[in-house]
């Protein structure tokens, strides 16, 4: 008995002491910066996919040449900065998460809500800071400093960044590292609330709490500390399951929250997927919402049996389906949403997602060798269709997330479902435009809809662009794909578009120079290839 306690007490002296921070010389530094710089090109599936090879190896070098004269954190949120450099969400150095990084957070948890960063909760002694809004950390302001942390988080878009800033706001080595500190271990923060500012000095930071992969947990309530929120809303009680659903509204509404792409130890995904659809079969709900905003992800092969359980629960005529997305909808999470788009007549509701649907992923461990800090790479490029080139998949239904909507415990997102009523589609709106002022006229209603803030519209210009073209409204139809292009000038189809449309209106070297800009953004663009040689031809 003895031997076995005492192997478990090494065990765990073992464990506690591989998870302390390690203090490197110069020379180690520089040794973990070499096998950085040699392992993440040799391990990523393409790591110069958004950067140049030049460009990250500048990034190393002037760190290199620094690395004597920085401190620890330093040199860590550096070395963050350039595995950020790579532009993707799995390739990252994650101070929450990786305990040999050991990090230190004040203990104040933050949210950037619709109308700013504000303290939504707190340990005891920091009572008076719940609800207070956050406008100034040290020299910089809120704006700042979100945009200094920001780069030294591994992003597939801007939503990532917003997922992680809050967490990395309340570290004083991140915010010493980028200028807002007063110290490794202190920051100024300046508060605002009840119409006053008022500036307040921390300096009790704790080892900072790591972030589990899969699960969003930061809104769970932690021991001793106190939240703003009056009300727990329904999709902020129960985190820690990765799956659930409840009946509402009497049983109008089926509510079924996907909180990991994962197992349960006594229920599969697949076998929950069942039970939503006996569910519905048993109900016969009006509405089943499939609730994604806390999903970071999980076992993407999972999904496919998902999928299909909802077409099959939701057939013409049946329940409507919608799914919430959020700043945390991630990975797998967005392969859900992949799938729901591509299979579903899903209404995506909510804020984007953190994801996007062509994106690098399954990310693998480096350890560097004399500090041991953890480097992740993606390893595999995950590919729903090569023109899609959109940063996230954007909510139909857009929802502003305020901090009176938090502190009051309202779900903003689920109101909206209750609220839905179809609206004519963009691409109706647009073809019924006879002329071009008309077209931005409805594009500029359309967009100036709070709901629409985020859809996407390129659906519409493509459908509505060739429908009046195909009607012989070669003006207006121009109008939408300049429309197109003006919103989106990476993507080569509303060019292709518009090459077209000069050539319906007999503006041949217009429509040469539109079809030539086309192809160069979308060389596998077939009808502006075969457009171009005939013209050219001439």
């Amino acid at each position: 008995m003895w031997k076995r306690i005492l192997a478990a007490a090494l065990l765990a002296a073992a464990t506690a002491a591989a998870a302390q921070p390690v203090e490197p010389s110069a020379q180690q530094w520089r040794e973990d910066l070499r096998v950085l710089a040699e392992q993440m090109p040799a391990r990523h599936r393409n790591l110069y996919h958004t950067i140049t090879r030049e460009q990250f190896a500048d990034a190393v070098a002037r760190l290199d040449a620094r690395i004597g004269t920085l401190p620890r954190h330093h040199v860590i949120v550096e070395m963050a900065r350039i595995a950020a450099m790579v532009g993707d969400g799995h390739t990252n150095i994650a101070p929450t998460r990786d305990p040999r990084i050991g990090f230190h957070a004040f203990p104040l948890a933050l949210y950037f809500f619709e109308d700013g960063l504000y303290v939504r909760a707190a340990a005891e002694r920091h009572r008076a800071l719940v609800g207070a809004k956050v406008v100034g950390i040290g020299p910089l302001s809120t704006a700042q400093a979100y945009a200094a942390v920001r780069e030294i988080v591994g992003r597939d878009n801007e939503q990532n960044a917003l997922f992680f800033a809050p967490h990395l706001l309340v570290m004083p080595e991140v915010l010493d590292a980028l200028g807002m500190g007063a110290g490794p271990g202190k920051a100024r923060f300046v508060f605002e609330q009840d119409g006053r500012r008022r500036t307040v000095e921390l300096d009790q930071a704790l080892p900072a709490p790591m972030m589990p992969p899969d699960t969003d947990l930061s809104f769970m309530p932690r021991p001793g500390w106190v939240d703003a929120r009056a009300a727990t809303p329904l999709w902020l009680r129960d985190a820690h399951s990765k799956f659930r659903l409840e009946h509402l509204e009497g049983g109008k509404t089926l509510y079924v929250q996907l909180n990991q792409v994962g197992d349960e130890k006594d229920e599969t995904l697949a076998g929950f997927a069942r039970r939503i659809e006996a569910a519905v079969e048993a109900r016969k709900p009006d509405k089943l919402v499939l609730d994604l905003r806390l999903d970071r992800g999980g076992n993407g092969a999972l999904v496919p049996p998902l999928i299909a359980s909802l077409v099959r629960a939701t057939p013409p005529g049946g329940p409507a389906l919608f799914a919430i997305t959020g700043r945390a909808t991630f990975s797998a999470a967005q392969f859900v949403v992949n799938d729901l788009e591509r299979y579903t007549g899903a209404v995506l509701v909510g804020e984007p997602t953190g994801g996007k649907a062509n994106s690098y992923s399954d990310s693998r461990k480096i350890m560097l060798p004399h500090s041991g800090i953890t480097v992740r790479v993606s390893t595999v490029w995950w590919q729903v269709d090569e023109r899609d080139r959109r940063e996230w998949s954007a909510p139909a239904v857009s929802v502003a997330y305020r901090f009176d909507d938090y502190r009051r415990g309202i779900d903003p997102a689920l109101a909206a479902i209750a609220a839905y009523r179809p609206a004519p589609p963009l691409a109706e709106l647009l073809a019924q435009a006879d002329t071009p002022a008309a077209v931005r006229a409805a594009y500029a209603g359309w967009r100036g809809q709070a709901l629409n803030r985020y859809a996407d519209a390129q659906d519409a210009f493509h459908q509505a662009g060739h429908r009046l073209l195909g009607q012989g409204r070669a003006e207006a139809a121009l109008a939408v794909f300049e429309l197109w292009t003006q919103a989106h000038p990476e993507v080569g189809w509303g060019y292709e578009g518009q090459g077209a449309a000069w050539l319906a209106i007999g503006e041949r070297e217009r429509a040469i120079a539109a079809y030539r800009r086309a192809l160069r953004l979308a060389p596998s663009s077939g009808a502006a290839a075969d457009a171009l040689l005939k013209l050219e031809a001439r």
